[in-house]
């Protein structure tokens, strides 16, 4: 957290984030122009800066403008018209921690439309948004029915056969009939798409050859990153590209698939103090940046600065840029990136009622969207803190799933036992209710077992260590720890038996995905097992290391069958997405009533949760209605690699139960082996079943 020596930069003003006087702001058009307002506090004059669509550095006219309420700069002229590409100076005071320099070219915070001219050489375009959305409405999926689904604009497109290769790696591209029917076909609900607000590469990237492929180093909040639209779009301009978002967004939803954006609010592309001025920082450095008393950066995101959301501006800017993307773009949610900084106040501290948070959370105008939180930053973890209206990133449950089936696995290879019992990794399966709160429920969390950032699905069970050397850091960047497990050799193999276990590995994990409690996000490409040679950190390189490849082998088509058969149970049965959790002295509405039972089909002992000799357990969830018949179901989960049997356990009520799924299946048994109470059946090492209970 921060220390006492780090002081607010800017006091927030009494009106709050809120105050008419910051409604507004950047461009708006009306009969004979347009009107351009800009926030700055510290500013001591400012003009409006007209440049050449073509020659971005030949200044056309410059106007003033008057500053009025509310520390707002303001300029009404006939110049201000869709397309005009336009630049802001603005000047001030040169004490510590002001960065004003009248010469500057800097961004409209809030433009619509960017172009580049090159590394830090940006202009404002102004952009008429007018769009025929066709009646086509946002699909408000609930989210207990909630798949995400995370995916790169470019990556996930750029390879496939049966998209035409002038869409390929683009928004029409994503939004294109062979990638909807993809996305139908395995069942997900929600594409949560890495950033696409525009952004930049780094510096020292591009001196390595390489490039920011993820996204997260934002130059503005309210344009899309140009490059992901087509050549033809890029030809028209920012508003071509911007019509060709939406038209991704209103296919989408044309076939009920929800489109989340990762947003990345924390910081700027401006890094450092003493790299080029863009926008922020030569509009009003000292209140948009968090700062020490002698100027410094107060940098809890490790990007080089770190957005002061304790400003009435800065914060205003980012709930004005969610309005815009929901309402005008008609996107579904957000997901936030280092959610942590942004709920940090004057002292730099993190706290859940900030009013930026909350204003996120009970805003009307965001009203039914969903709001996702990363709940860290490099400075605080904060998991389970966050408010009502919000989800967070469980990584809780990541490391624990990871542990069960890949870790302690490893461990007891060497050791003859696994260091711990199921206890655990059950609480995660059931929904995490040690992390959330009864009034949060379940649904608070954000289950996941990979993500962008980290080792794909098939490289967690192929590899014991990370391979960076592609990123021109020695090996030192991405995480050291993994949980992760080779299975008997690093990397490629010709094994037959490694290669069947690390299938077996990756259906357990996408098993316990899928089931468990809690809204589940796959990673793209892990529904048919891809792989990034043990590169646990591939931010920098778009290249057919990250691209999605769509030749897939016998095998990884068996196990796409398990991702789409997983999600359809689940989407069947109540059971495995409550939206409260259970209690033992009321029934509760939407909860799944837990019992557990141990391989013998006994109530589970105290002594049987933490002991690693046995760590088997038979989980059995029934939803409880308002109305109609419960459903339930039974969950078997063997975790050590000896083979077992398993006693169904005799249950009121149940006459029989129905097979599922089995991770043991190389591919999803067509048919549906029925048992009764008290049988007796077989379950291999490290493996699941899953019945549905009559």
């Amino acid at each position: 957290m921060a220390s006492p020596s780090m002081t607010p930069a800017t006091p927030t003003a009494e009106a709050g984030l809120l105050s008419p006087a910051l409604d507004g702001l950047g461009v708006t058009f009306h009969d004979g122009g347009g009107t351009l307002r800009v926030w700055s506090a510290h500013a001591t004059s400012m003009e409006l800066v007209l440049v050449d669509a073509h020659d971005l550095d030949w200044v056309t006219d410059t106007i003033p403008l008057d500053r009025v309420d509310g520390d707002v700069w303001q300029v009404t002229t006939r110049a201000l018209r869709p397309g005009v590409h336009y630049a802001v100076r603005a000047d001030g005071p040169s004490a510590h921690g002001d960065m004003f320099n009248a010469q500057s070219l800097l961004l409209d915070p809030y433009a619509r439309g960017l172009v580049s001219g090159g590394v830090a050489d940006w202009r404002s375009v102004a952009v008429d948004g007018a769009f025929d959305w066709g009646g086509v409405a946002k699909p408000a999926v609930p989210m207990e029915r909630t798949v995400l689904y995370e995916a790169h604009v470019k990556g996930i497109s750029k390879r496939h056969p049966q998209v035409p290769p002038a869409l390929h790696g683009t928004y029409a591209g994503l939004g294109h009939p062979a990638m909807i029917d993809h996305f139908q076909r395995l069942g997900v609900t929600a594409i949560e798409l890495l950033p696409i607000h525009a952004f930049a590469s780094e510096p020292h990237l591009l001196h390595l050859g390489l490039s920011n492929y993820w996204g997260y180093n934002s130059v503005g909040f309210f344009a899309p990153h140009a490059p992901y639209a087509t050549e033809a779009a890029r030809h028209a301009g920012p508003a071509a590209v911007l019509a060709e978002f939406k038209g991704m967004v209103k296919s989408l939803h044309e076939a009920g698939l929800e489109v989340i954006l990762d947003v990345v609010y924390n910081h700027t592309a401006e890094r450092e103090i003493g790299d080029p001025r863009t926008s922020l920082r030569g509009l009003d450095n000292r209140a948009y940046y968090r700062q020490r008393d002698d100027g410094s950066y107060v940098d809890v995101t490790g990007c080089g600065n770190s957005l002061n959301t304790a400003t009435d501006a800065a914060a205003r800017l980012v709930l004005d840029s969610l309005r815009y993307w929901a309402n005008d773009v008609q996107v579904d949610g957000f997901r936030f990136d280092l959610a942590v900084t942004l709920g940090r106040d004057r002292r730099h501290e993190f706290t859940p009622d900030h009013p930026l948070l909350r204003a996120i959370a009970e805003d009307p105008a965001l009203a039914g969207v969903k709001k996702i939180a990363e709940p860290w930053d490099i400075a605080g973890w904060e998991l389970g803190r966050f408010g009502d209206g919000w989800h967070e990133w469980n990584d809780r449950y990541r490391d624990r799933v990871r542990n069960f089936w890949l870790s302690d696995i490893d461990y007891a290879r060497r050791a003859a036992t696994a260091p711990v019992g199921v206890g655990g990794f059950a609480t995660r399966l059931a929904g995490s209710s040690n992390t959330f709160s009864r009034e949060r429920g379940p649904l608070a969390g954000v289950n996941f077992v990979t993500a962008h950032d980290g080792f794909t699905l098939r490289d967690l069970v192929s590899y014991d260590i990370k391979h960076n050397l592609g990123n021109g850091e020695q090996n030192r960047d991405g995480a050291d720890t993994n949980r992760s497990f080779n299975h008997g050799a690093e990397g490629r193999t010709d094994d037959p038996g490694i290669l069947a276990t690390r299938r077996k590995a990756m259906r357990n994990l996408l098993g316990t995905l899928l089931l468990s409690a809690g809204v589940p996000m796959l990673t793209a490409g892990d529904e048919f097992a891809r792989s990034q040679r043990g590169n646990n950190n591939a931010y920098c390189h778009d290249s057919p290391l990250t691209w999605l490849e769509w030749d897939l082998d016998p095998w990884q088509h068996d196990h796409f069958a398990h991702v789409q058969r997983l999600i359809a149970l689940r989407q069947q049965n109540p059971a495995l997405r409550p939206t409260h959790f259970a209690h033992e002295d009321e029934r509760v509405p939407g909860a799944s009533q837990m019992d557990w039972y141990d391989e013998h089909g006994r109530t589970m002992s105290a002594q049987r949760w933490g002991d690693p000799a046995h760590r088997t357990l038979q989980y059995v969830a029934e939803s409880i209605a308002d109305a109609g018949a419960p459903n339930r179901i039974l969950l078997i989960v063997h975790g050590t690699e000896r083979d077992t049997e398993v006693v169904l356990p005799a249950i009121d009520g149940v006459s029989r139960y129905v097979s599922l799924w089995s991770s043991a299946d190389e591919r999803p048994a067509p048919d549906a082996p029925v048992f009764a109470p008290g049988d007796t059946v077989p379950v291999i090492g490290t493996s699941m079943r899953l019945f549905r209970a009559e």
